[in-house]
């Protein structure tokens, strides 16, 4: 066994002993080697440092609820207010030190060996996606001049994954549809713009919709249970908008929740005819 794939299979032992930390360490290992990753790799790279930066995007979003609400009790209301406060603080702040230091960490990997390296159009989507979305993930707890410059890097990488995506990858493919999914997010929860954040779900799912005949077997449970989420988010953010009617009143919410992809698929086929 080579050396990549004595790392590749560190990885996975890692993954099945829910090591994440360890598994990315392997896997930074395979991306330093300045050659393009292999499907399995690629994932084995994406899932590494998912786990790891959503536990602690998980705990930041714990702990900066307790914040404020300490916060909104007032300092003087009862003895030790202040103690309190400053310890959540530092608390915060040494997991936003983490995060920095993840994020970080995947960016440099993406800029000087990923990107350099990708060949195909899939893997320059998928590169490009994977930056846009660590710098979204910089952009949600940064403040000031750091925020702004996340998120600018973070709508760069974007755009330029779906410029490739538009023309390398069909409506239907899982990894367009889950960059189309993560900028719409980006949209609406870093640019506070939920206009553009629907414009771009919906179209996605429109495109998707009308090559339905085109999804292959190996994408079809990835590529229609992205298409569940964006018709949720859809759904969800239609709702909140003052003055419009959601895009999609044919169809409930909660009746795609739990669908299988053959029962997304029926629902989307119905959604089809029922509306024109």
């Amino acid at each position: 066994m080579g050396e990549r794939e004595c790392h590749v299979y560190e990885a996975k032992l890692a993954e099945q002993a829910e090591r994440y930390d360890e598994m990315v360490e392997a896997m930074k290992k395979v991306a330093s080697m300045d050659v393009e990753l292999t499907v399995e790799e690629r994932n084995l790279l994406s899932v590494a440092y998912k786990n790891v930066i959503g536990a602690r995007r998980a705990s930041w979003r714990i702990i900066s609820s307790i914040e404020q609400r300490e916060e909104n009790k007032g300092r003087d209301e009862c003895k030790g207010g202040e103690e309190r406060l400053k310890m959540i603080r530092e608390y915060r702040q040494m997991i936003e030190k983490e995060l920095m230091d993840i994020c970080s960490d995947i960016l440099d990997k993406l800029e000087r060996h990923l990107l350099p390296s990708a060949v195909s159009g899939e893997s320059k989507v998928f590169y490009n996606k994977m930056k846009g979305d660590y710098h979204r993930y910089l952009a949600e707890f940064a403040t000031g001049n750091n925020r702004k410059e996340a998120a600018e890097n973070s709508l760069v990488a974007y755009k330029s994954a779906t410029d490739i995506a538009s023309t390398d990858l069909p409506p239907t493919h899982p990894i367009r549809l889950g960059l189309a999914l993560n900028f719409s997010v980006f949209y609406y929860e870093i640019l506070n713009s939920p206009d553009r954040a629907c414009r771009l779900a919906k179209a996605a799912f429109d495109d998707a919709i009308a090559e339905l005949d085109t999804l292959s077997e190996d994408c079809y449970k990835d590529s229609t249970l992205i298409m569940q989420l964006l018709r949720d988010n859809l759904t969800l953010w239609t709702s909140d908008m003052q003055g419009e009617e959601p895009l999609f009143s044919g169809l409930a919410a909660d009746e795609l929740t739990q669908s299988s992809p053959v029962t997304l698929l029926q629902n989307i086929l119905h959604w089809i005819y029922t509306m024109f």
